[in-house]
């Protein structure tokens, strides 16, 4: 009996999960082969960038044991539980979800894997997100169970590898896409982030970190080269604050390679939606 009525939650988390995703009609996933290489700011950025165009956009924060997409928004407070659906917080239109808001400040997480699992298909399955143009999911970084979660839950239309320009960073970037294309995302891209250092007093770009290896991987692989985005200090100083620079410095660098991204995305799912 106890097997019987646990398969029937299975099904019935299954069933919901199936048709939250169906009101969602693009899901991007933002994959990093290691750490450190700005991936929750390109997913934060890139979803305000992609409302900013008009687009209903969410952001799923599916690094569980380490969720950063709340501070950087400066989303606090506990999450709403409403008719057993979780209300999603919004700011600027964006709704946004992210462990952060069940836990201490400062308190670890220290789960095996089947469990963070169990927290992404509960986002999945009942968060109230509504009809959405995109939901962007800001996954961990390597290739963990999270990740197998979300490829074949959420079943993403698109995955976003951010690298940065260094050697090391492409290496474990490469794993990345593969698993993307072991997941069978359909489409991949790769967003090269830190890709020069714009001084603050004369604007010139000093490639501190060198540059082209974004690019020249996504040439290797066959798949879409999005950009580079260069490293500005006002972006690590305003998400400190909670703000996010394509809100804050609409005309700066940064902001016009996340437009010129989102460009491209756009032209990306007119172009798919002309094969068919």
């Amino acid at each position: 009996m106890e097997n019987i009525d646990k398969q029937k939650a299975i099904e019935d988390e299954t069933r919901r999960i199936k048709e939250n995703v169906s009101r969602i009609k693009h899901r991007i996933a933002i994959f990093s082969g290691k750490g450190g290489v700005g991936k929750t700011t390109v997913s934060v950025n890139l979803a305000y960038s992609l409302q900013l165009e008009g687009l209903e956009t969410g952001i799923l924060d599916a690094d569980i044991t380490g969720p950063n997409v709340a501070k950087m928004l400066s989303i606090e407070g506990d999450l709403i539980l409403l008719d057993e659906k979780i209300i999603p917080f919004e700011k600027y239109g964006l709704k946004i979800i992210s462990m952060a808001n069940l836990l201490k400040s400062g308190q670890p997480l220290i789960w095996r894997g089947p469990m963070r699992s169990k927290i992404i298909n509960q986002f999945l399955a009942d968060v109230k997100w509504m009809d959405l143009d995109f939901l962007i999911a800001d996954l961990p970084p390597g290739t963990g169970d999270e990740i197998l979660t979300i490829g074949q839950e959420m079943k993403p239309d698109y995955a976003i590898i951010v690298t940065t320009p260094q050697e090391v960073s492409i290496i474990d970037a490469e794993r990345a896409i593969n698993m993307a294309k072991q997941l069978q995302i359909p489409s991949i891209g790769v967003v090269e982030n830190m890709a020069g250092f714009v001084c603050p007093h004369c604007n010139a770009v000093l490639e501190i970190f060198g540059s082209g290896g974004g690019k020249k991987m996504a040439d290797d692989y066959g798949v879409q080269f999005l950009g580079s985005i260069p490293i500005d200090i006002d972006t690590r100083i305003l998400s400190d604050k909670g703000k996010l620079i394509v809100l804050e410095k609409p005309g700066c660098e940064v902001t016009n390679a996340f437009k010129s991204i989102v460009k491209l995305i756009e032209e990306h799912y007119i172009n798919e939606l002309k094969e068919k």
